[in-house]
Parts: C-alpha cells; sequence; structure tokens
C-alpha cells in the first residue's frame, strides 16, 4: 500500500522555503492547544455517530447490495442518467472523470463494455432538450437523487424524465428504469419509492450531501461503469488509518488544515486555488470547491457569534490556467494559498517525435512524452510561484486508480472537518443555501412558502438601478 500512498509536500509553506512570507513552526506550536481541542471535538463527533461520512468505507453490505443492482444495470441499459445537484451529482463527475477518461461515453461499445453515464446537475433549459438528442429513455436507467427528496432543481427534470419515460416504456415499465436514491424515512421521493416499489438507496441521515460522494450517491453510478468501488472504499479506509494520527506533522489532513488556517489568520490568504495538473483530475477541483466553500462559509461559531468566516475556492487547472490565471498568483495580491495536484505516473503517454530537427524551438521537445512536460510545467510554476513567496503545497499522487482517489477523497473531507474545528464553526450545515431554496420555493409559487414572498422585498424599488 504504501508505494500507493498519496503524499503532501508542503515545504512552499514554510518559513525554509519563503522566508518572512512562511509560516514557522513556531506559529504552529502557537496553536497546539486548539489544535488539542479541535482533535478532541473530532474524535467526539466521530463517536457521537455525527461524522457519517468516516464510517463510509466499512460499509460493506450497501456496497454488495449496490454491486448488485449494477450488474443488472450494465446487462439491460445503454445509458445511466443521473439526476441530481451538488454534492448528489459533483462527486460522480469527479470520479467519472478522473478513472474514466473525458471521451468515455464516445467510445464504441465493444470497448467500452459498460452503459455510458450521463449527470445533468443543473436545470439550463438546452441541457434539458439536449440529453434526449443523444439518449434513447429506452435504453436508460435513470437514478434519480436528492437527500431531501424534494431539491427543485433535480424535481424539475424528473418530471420531465418520468413523463417522457411514461410515453415511450408504459407507466408499468417505469420501476424498471429508475433507481431512487434520497433520505431513509423522509422527503417525497422516499414516499413514492416506497408506495411504487422503486429500487432504491439511502443516503445516511448523518451523511450531508456534499460528503456522501462514498456512500450510494456516487457509488452505484460509478459501479454501472466499472469503477472498482471495493478499491475506491479501500482507499479511503487507508487514508482514515493514517488521518487518525493525532501527531499533526503525521497527518496530512491535519497539517494542511493548520496551514491554511495560519494563512489566513496571519497573511490574510482567505483564496483556496485548488490546482490539478491533470485533465481527469479537473472535476475533482470542482467537487473541492463545493466541499470548502459550503462547509466553511459560515455566518455563526457553534457559541452564537457573528464570526462571518469562509476560505474561498478557486478552480485552476494545469498547464491550462498557466496562460490565464497564474499572473495573478505571482504578482498579484498575497492573499491565496495555491494546492497542486501532481500526478507521478500516468496510465497512458505519448512521445513527442523527433521530428522538426532543424528548428530548435521545437526540436527541443524531442523525446520527452506529454506526462513528463506536464509535470515539468508543474514544477515550473512551483518554482516561479516560491520564488515570489507565494504560499503553495502539492498533493502528489502516484498514479490515479480508484485507490489513490479514495484518498485524495477522504484526505480532503477530513481536511475541511478539521479546519471547520480551528475556526469554530459547523462544518456540516448550509443555512445559506436554505436561504436560496425558501426564495426559489416562494418565487415558484409553492404553498407552503408563497407568504415568504413578502420577506425577500422584491417590487418596484428593485429596478431603481438597472441600466
Amino acid at each position: 500500500m504504501k508505494k500507493n500512498k498519496i503524499k503532501v509536500n508542503f515545504n512552499n509553506m514554510m518559513m525554509s522555503g519563503l522566508g518572512s512570507y512562511g509560516i514557522s513552526e513556531k506559529d504552529i506550536k502557537k496553536l497546539s492547544t486548539k489544535i488539542k481541542i479541535a482533535i478532541n471535538n473530532l474524535n467526539q463527533k466521530r463517536e457521537d455517530g455525527k461524522l457519517g461520512f468516516m464510517y463510509l468505507p466499512y460499509d460493506t453490505k450497501i456496497k454488495e447490495d449496490i454491486k448488485k443492482v449494477a450488474n443488472m444495470a450494465k446487462e439491460r441499459f445503454e445509458n445511466i442518467l443521473v439526476l441530481g445537484i451538488g454534492g448528489s451529482a459533483l462527486g460522480t463527475i469527479a470520479l467519472q472523470r478522473a478513472l474514466k477518461h473525458q471521451f468515455y461515453n464516445l467510445l464504441p461499445k465493444e470497448k467500452r463494455k459498460t452503459p455510458k453515464l450521463f449527470v445533468i446537475d443543473n436545470v439550463d433549459p438546452e441541457v434539458a432538450s439536449g440529453i434526449f438528442d443523444v439518449i434513447d429513455l429506452k435504453k436508460t436507467m435513470v437514478n434519480i437523487i436528492t437527500k431531501s427528496g424534494e431539491t427543485a432543481e433535480t424535481v424539475a427534470f424528473m418530471k420531465i424524465v418520468w413523463d417522457k419515460l411514461i410515453k415511450q416504456v408504459g407507466k408499468n415499465k417505469l420501476k424498471d428504469h429508475i433507481v431512487v436514491t434520497t433520505d431513509k424515512n423522509k422527503g417525497t421521493l422516499r414516499k413514492i419509492a416506497n408506495e411504487d416499489g422503486f429500487v432504491s438507496f439511502s443516503v445516511p441521515e448523518n451523511v450531508g450531501g456534499r460528503f456522501s460522494v462514498l456512500s450510494p450517491v456516487g457509488l452505484f453510478p460509478l459501479a454501472c461503469i466499472d469503477v472498482n468501488i471495493d478499491e475506491l472504499l479501500k482507499g479511503a479506509e487507508y487514508m482514515d488509518s493514517i488521518v487518525s494520527n493525532p501527531d499533526i506533522w503525521k497527518n496530512p489532513a491535519f497539517m494542511m488544515a493548520v496551514l491554511h488556517y495560519i494563512a489566513d489568520k496571519k497573511f490574510g490568504a482567505k483564496i483556496t486555488v485548488m490546482m490539478p495538473y491533470s485533465n481527469a483530475l479537473k472535476d475533482a477541483a470542482d467537487w473541492f470547491a463545493q466541499l470548502w466553500a459550503e462547509s466553511l462559509g459560515k455566518k455563526h461559531s457553534n457559541d452564537g457569534k457573528i464570526v462571518n468566516v469562509g476560505l474561498t475556492p478557486v478552480k485552476a487547472l494545469g498547464a491550462t490556467d498557466q496562460h490565464s490565471q497564474v499572473q495573478l498568483y505571482n504578482e498579484g495580491p498575497y492573499d491565496k494559498v495555491i494546492n497542486f495536484i501532481r500526478v507521478e505516473k500516468f496510465r497512458k503517454d505519448e512521445v513527442m517525435p523527433h521530428n522538426f530537427k532543424e528548428e530548435e524551438t521545437f526540436s527541443y521537445l524531442s523525446g520527452y512524452t506529454i506526462g513528463e512536460l506536464l509535470n515539468i510545467e508543474q514544477k515550473a510554476t512551483e518554482i516561479a510561484l516560491t520564488k515570489n513567496k507565494r504560499m503553495n503545497m502539492t498533493i502528489v499522487l502516484p498514479e490515479i486508480s480508484e485507490f489513490t482517489m479514495g484518498q485524495l477523497i477522504y484526505m480532503l473531507e477530513v481536511e475541511t472537518a478539521f479546519i471547520g474545528e480551528l475556526y469554530n464553526i459547523n462544518a456540516f450545515d448550509q443555512p445559506g443555501v436554505e436561504a436560496g431554496k425558501i426564495a426559489t420555493y416562494a418565487l415558484m409559487g409553492r404553498k407552503k412558502y408563497k407568504e415568504k414572498i413578502k420577506d425577500f422585498k422584491i417590487g418596484k424599488e428593485s429596478i431603481r438601478y438597472i441600466i
């Protein structure tokens, strides 16, 4: 396992690499009491069953149930269509992109050997229409995912797909095409699933959406495209053994959290850039953005004080964003921590041939692989940032596999939970999201929320400052 262990290199966060612009060991030691309290709080919450995501790697029963339904889906359907938003979609998209390359759905069936996987995660009207140009619903299994069972965006797509399925396959065959993933007991979707006998999976009550990718939310659709969910969970379990260590110098999740916290408090670095050097990991940065923003952006502390804390996530892609964002990172404000993700060995690679020998501006690339060039570009960006006294650290994956992705997902989840304890906030609620949901319900005329429209003061005054 050690050869496939992911590592975190944080030399370029420290004073040894950045001088006065870096963090010292003394800065970390000053936090020792706060760190100890955070560790105790996290351990207590885990023992109390409040941190459900930490139990997911060990749920062997649900894993076997998922594989049974997924095997049936692989035999019967050409497409898997996931309807979800936020935590019900981003993790699946991230792991699909990481573990099946971005052109996977375009492969001929004899190469693909599994259904195509489509995840609809927004209520864009052109997406709502366009998906039916590329899939045949009669050959599609639909996985409807909403923990509350009432998420407006998911229900909107569900209503459309539901209607089209009945017209195309008949109401009596609806159950053959739908799998529901929702709360075990609550919500309208659970009520429908139970009454009509749909195959269903449960989102554990103590697992929030953004922490749910290693639950049936992500495991079922991923199993349908032959992602090895056993290895994915083994990777998470292996990382759990590492991040359970109370010594932060041996715990990458805790150390990353501490460094981000100090960077904020000491230097005002409130922007967290997640920059993988791999197209396969582009959507992992997208998944991380929700995890970080929704968990850490809070108005109130645990003791009720107004604190308005939060670290803003920014998504970047190396080497693409060397040509768009890195100018800002190198010469703009000192308000960012750059988190690189580097892959040591790519699954496939291409060698640049020895052509254009007479053109030195081309020929120097000859003999290198594309993967070597990409990693050299990451190292070069790291060197430039460090030279300019910009805080950065690197998560190193020996390879991209189910095992390493399980590690990465779990490590970032624990980092998020731990830094929430350092800030003394609840990293597991999202009251700011709920306010927007209520406004949507009110504006759409949902009975229970009609009166709420008055709270939003929408009237003639709202057009005063429009040019």
